[in-house]
């Protein structure tokens, strides 16, 4: 039975020689050229990671992502989810991404692993869920809709849910796809298009049929990419080119739900682009979601610290960004691979990160004072979403000398609190927000600008900042 990763990879490298032959019949590239430039996206709201069972989601009993037990009640799950989200949030993560099956929805651990859920939103995150298959395929459609009832009649109310339909139908033609995802809809008239999720053909790999399929507008699309499958590029540019064409043009719409590589192995994936799959890989997808501004949610959270081998090569063990500390109650989460991480971060929309094996120190100018209104900010929200929104500031050097060193200080009005930031070193105490300059942009020449960013999350109103100092004068609000 197709019950893994590693099962499946004839299955997938198949399916990549499929849609190659789409592509080329489509002619959506050329020889030797990228592809066409995809549409900015729509879902950079998701930045995120699968929070998995030790031994995969493809099992046919309950669930239990790594931290959790069976056993514990509603309250102990709770406080265990918790303090594992909250790891996930110290990495830049606002949206989690959880299985559940039909023994899971069914049994006495539905009434506690809910708590893990009710967790997540709780903390203003994003919880994508999705039920995982036996065989890449739904083999009895009345339970499979009996455990779809059980979950959207709970959670259809809250915003902050978003409903993957099945995780990797990998057995299914186009047409007969296309089909049960458009009678999936029509049996939950009532919910927002806007919170679906509908996978792709091939284990979630390819979009074409998919996002062409009228029947499925207003939906966001599900991507999976490996770089372990059947397909393999010792460039970046081959797996841009991958990645692209499997979009089909639909990076609008499209979420890479599940991505990943090793973490357990030593490789800094801060070096070079080129010349070994893994980096080129990594450095590929995340350097695509970022320009086509794609949610990613990376496979896999979090890995038990004792597990040093999974069923497959992307398994917790080897894949998962952290390892879990602690028993009990009191968990917390530690690094794997800070390199790994670092691109990840970069994917999300982080600073910029560039391969730089052999770091340098850097000294941080002392700042200059700004005399008078000689400095200008124009505050901007950029996108937002239930819970959270993203903005960037532009700070412009409205004087005559240059200004060496900067810390931008503001206010927010309404209880928003900034979770991750980029281009600058983000602090925050109460409502009260410092930027400081990093270390490539302390200069600020005459008429020149900078434009540090931020996710952030809000509740019930989103005020704009009104006024904004540059080291310690005030500016001019643009």
């Amino acid at each position: 039975m197709f019950n893994s990763r590693t099962m499946r990879l004839s299955c997938i490298f198949s399916a990549l020689l499929m849609v190659a032959a789409i592509v080329a019949l489509l002619g959506t590239t050329q020889a030797g050229n990228m592809p066409a430039a995809q549409a900015a996206s729509n879902t950079n709201q998701f930045h995120g990671v699968n929070w998995a069972n030790p031994n995969d989601n493809f099992i046919t009993g309950n669930l239990v992502p790594v931290g959790l037990s069976a056993s514990d009640s509603y309250a102990t799950t709770y406080t265990k989810a918790t303090a594992i989200l909250k790891g996930f949030q110290s990495l830049g993560a606002n949206t989690v991404r959880l299985p559940f099956n039909a023994a899971t929805t069914s049994g006495s651990w539905w009434g506690s692993y809910t708590a893990a859920w009710d967790a997540a939103s709780a903390l203003g995150m994003n919880v994508v869920v999705a039920p995982w298959l036996q065989g890449g395929t739904v083999s009895d459609t009345t339970s499979f809709y009996t455990m779809w009832d059980t979950v959207i009649n709970k959670y259809s109310g809250n915003s902050n849910f978003y409903f993957d339909i099945m995780n990797e139908p990998y057995a299914y033609s186009a047409t007969n796809l296309t089909n049960f995802e458009a009678a999936w809809l029509a049996r939950y008239p009532g919910l927002p298009r806007g919170r679906v999720i509908v996978p792709g053909l091939y284990s979630d790999t390819n979009l074409c049929a998919v996002g062409a399929d009228s029947r499925l507008s207003g939906t966001l699309l599900s991507i999976h990419i490996y770089g372990m499958f059947g397909d393999s590029h010792t460039t970046e540019a081959g797996w841009v080119t991958d990645f692209q064409n499997a979009l089909c043009g639909y990076a609008s719409r499209a979420v890479l739900t599940e991505f990943g590589v090793p973490m357990n192995t030593g490789v800094n994936y801060d070096g070079p682009r080129d010349g070994n799959n893994d980096l080129s890989y990594l450095y590929g997808i995340t350097d695509t979601v970022r320009s086509l501004g794609m949610g990613s949610i990376l496979w896999t959270g979090v890995k038990q610290a004792t597990q040093t081998s999974g069923p497959g090569p992307c398994e917790n063990a080897s894949c998962a960004i952290t390892s879990l500390n602690g028993s009990g109650t009191n968990l917390s989460l530690s690094i794997t691979n800070q390199s790994g991480l670092d691109r990840l971060q970069y994917g999300w929309g982080g600073v910029t990160s560039t391969p730089t094996p052999t770091p340098t120190p850097t000294v941080t100018p002392t700042p200059t004072p700004v005399s008078g209104a000689k400095c200008s900010v124009h505050y901007a929200v950029t996108s937002q979403w239930p819970g959270g929104f993203g903005g960037t500031l532009t700070i412009t050097n409205t004087g005559s000398t240059a200004i060496n060193g900067w810390s931008l200080q503001f206010s927010f009005a309404n209880g928003q609190t900034i979770t991750q930031g980029w281009n600058g070193t983000f602090s925050q105490l109460g409502s009260s927000v410092t930027i400081v300059n990093v270390s490539y942009n302390a200069s600020i020449a005459p008429g020149a600008s900078v434009s540090p960013g931020y996710n952030a999350s809000w509740n019930g109103t989103n005020t704009n900042p009104t006024a904004f100092t540059l080291n310690g004068q005030p500016c001019s609000v643009i």
